[in-house]
């Protein structure tokens, strides 16, 4: 039997469409949620364009295809203007041609490298992605620089999420911004200077904290309080693109299961098909303990996102070893009914549009050849990549 769950399109999956953005206020911010990816690109070009003074940019990957050229000449279009624009892009998803960002530089603009291609570092990626506009505007989200990124699901786009921020949570990625600033305008900075960063982030007590994962030897700010919020929850709603955590986490995710509720919508489509393998492996104990799960099939998945009781997790972080305790990640958490609320409706529409996995349709597939290449995949994603990773860079 073939390792799939994917049946004939039905009427559901094939009338699928994006929601329109919506906007929420909660605890003194403002936040629009973008998920369909035209909106998404004309959201970033507008707050380009918007910018009077100052624009802050990180992204874990920029190409430098249709999209890529046209964020580029934007930002050179507020250089113009007079906006100070600084740039930053991890070395190890950077994909342009030697000279693409010239017209930047050329123009004022300063354009940063997070990490050196050759060195082992690049084993750990800086997987944020944010823009700053003016001090007083902020946009994140699982989102790259590229055309894949904002293009519709039957152009077989990446499904995913960009949310604007307006109040005192740009203040707190702001305060991040300039911590990797600091490291990566320092032209011999250490690596271990940026895990200190990391393990010293302490956002400020509230119902909005703006969390940040990396290789840290303890647990990081991102990687601590979401465990904390599934050790004390009573339900949980996920929409995860990669979901490999560790045991400790997958038994609290069972722990919730068995005394309130978790449904979970995983990928029926990706990019990595070990990733989904490594997924399904797990299906077996969080159907065990009640958890509901569906696979979303109109498209790839990106998404990120978390509702832990009345708290909201929205950012760059996956669900796996890597975006836990490996890579540099930015979560934030929201803490309002009203906004968990919205966001499990959200996450809800997504049902209708995913298989529906239960034990006996999971049975059916589980093959021992299946199951062989489920663990195998699981053991590559979640094991070797991981431990490689930390190894080389932390000495674990």
């Amino acid at each position: 039997m073939a390792d799939n769950y994917l049946y004939a399109p039905d009427a559901s999956e094939a009338d699928w469409q994006d929601e329109a953005p919506f906007e929420i206020s909660a605890q003194g911010n403002r936040f629009t949620i973008y998920p369909a990816g035209s909106d998404r690109l004309d959201a970033l070009l507008e707050l380009i364009g918007s910018a009077t003074a100052s624009l802050r940019l990180f992204y874990y990957m920029f190409v430098d295809d249709e999209v890529g050229f046209e964020v580029r000449d934007a930002l050179v279009e507020a250089l113009h203007r007079g906006v100070a624009v600084t740039l930053t892009v991890d070395s190890f998803g950077e994909d342009v041609g030697e000279g693409f960002f010239e017209p930047l530089v050329e123009a004022g603009g300063e354009y940063r490298r997070f990490m050196a291609k050759w060195s082992r570092r690049a084993l750990i990626r800086n997987h944020q992605k944010m823009v700053i506009v003016d001090e007083k505007v902020a946009m994140i989200g699982g989102f790259n620089i590229e055309r894949a990124y904002f293009d519709a699901p039957e152009a077989d786009g990446w499904h995913d999420l960009g949310v604007k921020l307006e109040g005192p949570a740009v203040d707190q990625l702001l305060a991040w911004w300039e911590e990797l600033a600091d490291w990566v305008g320092q032209p011999r900075a250490q690596f271990r200077a940026i895990v200190r960063k990391v393990t010293r982030w302490n956002p400020p007590k509230g119902p909005v904290r703006l969390l940040i994962g990396g290789p840290t030897k303890g647990l990081s700010s991102w990687a601590r309080c979401v465990a904390e919020d599934l050790e004390k929850g009573d339900r949980l709603d996920m929409v995860m693109a990669y979901f490999s955590p560790s045991k400790k986490m997958l038994r609290r995710i069972g722990d919730i299961a068995l005394r309130g509720e978790a449904r979970l919508v995983m990928a029926a489509k990706s990019d990595n098909g070990a990733t989904i393998g490594a997924t399904r492996s797990l299906y077996h104990y969080l159907l065990s303990n009640n958890a509901r799960i569906w696979e979303f099939r109109p498209t790839k998945l990106h998404m990120k996102l978390l509702v832990i009781d009345d708290a909201v997790y929205i950012g760059s972080a996956n669900f796996d070893m890597r975006s836990l305790y490996v890579n540099l990640e930015l979560m934030l958490r929201i803490e309002d009914a009203a906004f968990a609320d919205r966001m499990r409706q959200f996450i809800g529409r997504h049902h209708k549009a995913s298989k529906r996995i239960t034990m006996e349709e999971h049975r059916r597939h589980s093959t021992l050849w299946n199951r062989m290449r489920w663990n195998l995949s699981w053991f590559l994603v979640a094991v070797v990549d991981y431990n490689v990773a930390r190894r080389l860079n932390l000495g674990l």
